[in-house]
């Protein structure tokens, strides 16, 4: 199909160079489903010897098995009868002997890559293998495995008194994870090519990894455990980037991606009665275009230096330079012209262009006549909300200035107001929008009124349910230690004596030695850094999506804690470096990675190839790690007042405009939300100067009608009991955790009496031991021994 130029730009724009990392690193962002799955992160650099030991292990023992044939030539039979025996080997008490099994179930699960010639083989046999494995029960074994090494105070103490942890402290648990966490993203992927039996066995194992069948809890509940104890320092060994990229993808899984999310959305919607989503909000971000970013003061001297020079562009015709303005596909449709600076550190702001700016990025556009081309629509890209109470407040303030009375929360009763204000009642009424969120706690208010005649409530015992029901005794700690590890990972984070050590399953046995080495561990660990980050971000966002979507107080607990755990100053921290530099690092080293270093032939490391880095522009892992904490800061801050101050006192204004220096319209979207948010606070001289920013917001973010955030006329912008405002969602909170969660604490008035004295006199009561030896002794002094006086009694 032919393609105008305005219509390869867009196309050109979802698809970058490399689109299979695309799809890998925003899977999370969009539920997307793709066959390949190579799970290069998975493993450190240092880890790359293991993988011809698994292979030594598997072929050890298919050797003593089965005779010369290879795996690949085996028929189905023969391949399950060797999975059994794999598994019986699991259950044998040396340890040595299971390690030695786990590495060959290992071996199995990546593929028995000796035998492919091609990665695309490597995906195939990875994916029957894991099936198979599946199918014999290999996963709960496995869990049952994980559960003895977490237990296992020797190895604990033995790492407490280590001076220094190496990656052989953690060999058995390494290997667990890796199988564990292959099994689970392999399955997660749907693929159309699927039989029937393994699509069944894919929503079966779904269901049991959210169920809590694993030691009476999900297995996320036990991750979530080991993260705790990691960082409480009883177990320093545990490879804490493997657990949390199982526990990210155990949830993705049994909670679902973004896409499954929206499904969720508009299906309660429905059940609730509420009108449809005005639009698909993922559609509509995929479909946005990056704005140019306020330039810095070195831009601003040249564009003066170049004004001069622009006059005569003014005579050249209008479609020379509508093609002019296409070559560069993410150019604003607006002049850089008086762009904005005067932040207090705007001038440290990098001039370097973005990569996405380059016009290596993409070859040059093929100009097509003007009637080719296709015409898209301008105009805002979100329908405008209005929330209730909006329109309440807009009607009160009407009221009071032309008639000068109020009548409270009604809504329909117009009399007495111009024709004006009536019109503006209908627009207000035509974009309200009602939240699931309003409605649960409209509900929940309804319960606590009236704990007796509001009925039980139908809790649909979801997987987001029995996860919230499996973290919530120890909530807090989880929040804490992830942010902990957070904080440890940051690239902002100077190196401190009381931190805790991230790096245990990164360093090898024996420090490196030549200047090769150095820079090879040196990639490694900062490739580490940057895929905890990544996780520890897609954790919270989907926890605090789910549990939104779930029941609101089940996020705002999970909010709040984060809240306290000072997690949005830790963010700003985070972003405030440089973060140009940061997406566009280079600590990867492609010709390592899993499965091309065991398909092909490792060229020659050296320090220049080490340096140069990948052909990748820009680094995927993290501009998602940078839009997922956007996101949360987002959720924890909005309609909050008192956090939004929090924003303001920390100054965030600049950390968050120097980010829009990246342009890329998702990341773009969320930081103008949070500049938003605040600019009533930042006073008129900062909106002054910041007009570019301000028409960016204007031009990419929902508008709500009758929000002056451009102006701060707003009562919400008056001085705020905060401490109150968090103090009264607290006791919210805690009185729905306690309805539904705890039955302990249940106000015994409100609970049911049974009258019925034949069901009272009919029930079986277990006497203790020694009442029952002195039953005759008690009969004598309690019943014969006391005179009853019947007549009163009747009285």
């Amino acid at each position: 199909a032919k393609l105008s130029n305005r219509g390869r730009r867009a196309f050109v724009r979802e698809v970058p160079k490399n689109p299979m990392i695309t799809l890998t690193e925003f899977s999370c962002e969009f539920g997307t489903s793709y066959a390949y799955i190579s799970s290069p992160e998975l493993y450190s650099y240092t880890e790359g010897p293991e993988f011809l030991l698994n292979r030594k292990c598997f072929e050890e023992e298919f050797r003593t098995h089965v005779s010369d044939k290879k795996w690949t030539e085996l028929d189905v039979a023969q391949h399950r009868a060797h999975a059994m025996r794999l598994l019986d080997g699991l259950e044998v008490i040396t340890r040595e002997k299971r390690l030695k099994v786990s590495r060959a179930i290992l071996y199995m699960v990546q593929g028995t890559f000796a035998e492919c010639s091609s990665e695309a083989e490597v995906q195939h046999w990875m994916r029957y293998n894991i099936f198979l494995l599946l199918d014999v029960g290999t996963f709960t074994a496995l869990v049952e495995l994980l559960n003895m090494e977490v237990d296992n105070s020797a190895a604990c103490s033995s790492a407490v008194r280590k001076p220094a942890i190496s990656l052989a402290d953690s060999t058995d648990l390494r290997v667990l994870l890796n199988i564990m966490y292959l099994m689970v993203v392999t399955i997660q992927q749907e693929d159309p090519a699927d039989s029937p039996e393994w699509r069944g066995t894919r929503e079966t194992f779904k269901t049991e990894l959210g169920s809590p069948l694993y030691n009476n809890e999900p297995i996320s509940v036990m991750l979530f455990g080991m993260v705790t104890k990691f960082c409480s320092g009883h177990a320093p060994h545990f490879p804490m980037k493997k657990v949390l990229m199982l526990l990210w993808k155990s949830i993705l899984f049994t909670l679902g991606g973004f896409e499954q999310l929206q499904n969720i959305k508009v299906r309660k919607r429905e059940e609730l009665r509420l009108p449809p989503l005005p639009e698909d909000s993922i559609r509509v971000i995929r479909s946005m275009r990056a704005a140019s970013p306020p330039a810095s003061a070195s831009d601003l001297i040249e564009q003066q230096q170049k004004r001069a020079r622009r006059e005569h562009k003014s005579l050249i015709k209008q479609d020379n330079l509508d093609a002019f303005n296409e070559k560069d596909p993410y150019k604003s449709d607006e002049p850089r012209e008086d762009e904005d600076d005067n932040d207090d550190n705007d001038n440290s702001m990098e001039a370097e262009p973005f990569p996405m700016e380059r016009d290596e990025v993409m070859p040059p556009p093929i100009l097509h006549p003007t009637s080719e081309r296709v015409n898209f629509p301008k105009g805002l890209p979100w329908a405008p909300k209005v929330r209730e109470k909006d329109i309440e407040h807009f009607l009160e303030s009407s009221r009071s200035k032309f008639i000068g009375y109020t009548l409270g929360n009604d809504t329909d009763t117009v009399v007495g107001l111009p024709r004006p204000i009536h019109e503006s009642i209908r627009t207000l009424k035509q974009h309200k929008y009602i939240s699931i969120a309003e409605i649960q706690i409209a509900k929940e208010d309804e319960f606590q009124k009236t704990p007796l005649s509001g009925g039980e409530e139908d809790v649909e015992m979801c997987s987001t349910e029995l996860l919230y029901q499996g973290i919530l005794p120890s909530l807090p700690q989880y929040m804490i230690a992830l942010l902990k590890i957070l904080l440890a990972a940051a690239p902002t984070s100077k190196a401190k004596t009381d931190s805790i050590n991230i790096l245990a399953d990164v360093l090898p046995e024996e420090m490196p030695t030549t200047v090769l080495q150095s820079m090879k561990l040196g990639v490694d660990v900062n490739r580490h850094k940057e895929i905890i980050v990544k996780a520890i971000s897609a954790i919270l966002l989907l926890l605090l999506k789910h549990f939104k979507l779930n029941h609101v107080y089940q996020f705002e607990y999970m909010a709040q804690h984060l809240v306290f755990a000072n997690c949005i100053p830790l963010i700003l921290k985070f972003f405030n470096q440089n973060i140009i530099s940061y997406i566009t690092a280079k600590n990867s080293i492609s010709v390592l990675d899993f499965p091309y270093c065991v398909v092909h032939e490792l060229p020659e490391l050296t320090a220049e190839s080490l340096e140069a880095g990948d052909n990748n522009q820009f680094c995927w892992r993290n501009l998602f790690s940078c839009i997922n904490l956007l996101r949360i800061l987002n959720k924890l801050t909005k309609w909050k007042h008192s956090r939004t101050m929090m924003l303001v006192v920390f100054k965030s204004a600049p950390i968050l405009k120097r980010a829009l220096k990246v342009k890329q319209a998702m990341m773009q979207l969320y930081v103008l939300k949070l500049l938003k948010v605040q600019t009533k606070y930042l006073g008129r001289q900062w909106r002054k100067s910041n007009m570019k920013t301000m028409s960016a917001i204007y031009q990419k973010v929902r508008h709500r009608l009758n929000d002056d955030w451009a102006y701060g006329n707003d009562l919400d912008a008056r001085p705020w009991d905060f401490q109150a405002e968090e103090c009264a969602l607290r006791a919210n909170i805690e009185r729905f955790n306690s309805r539904r969660y705890d039955n302990n604490q249940r106000n015994p008035d409100f609970l049911p009496v049974d009258n019925c004295l034949q069901s009272v006199l009919g029930q079986r009561v277990d006497l203790p031991e020694d009442f029952q030896m002195n039953y005759d002794l008690w009969l004598e002094r309690e019943v014969f021994s006391k005179p009853i006086s019947w007549e009163e009694l009747l009285q």
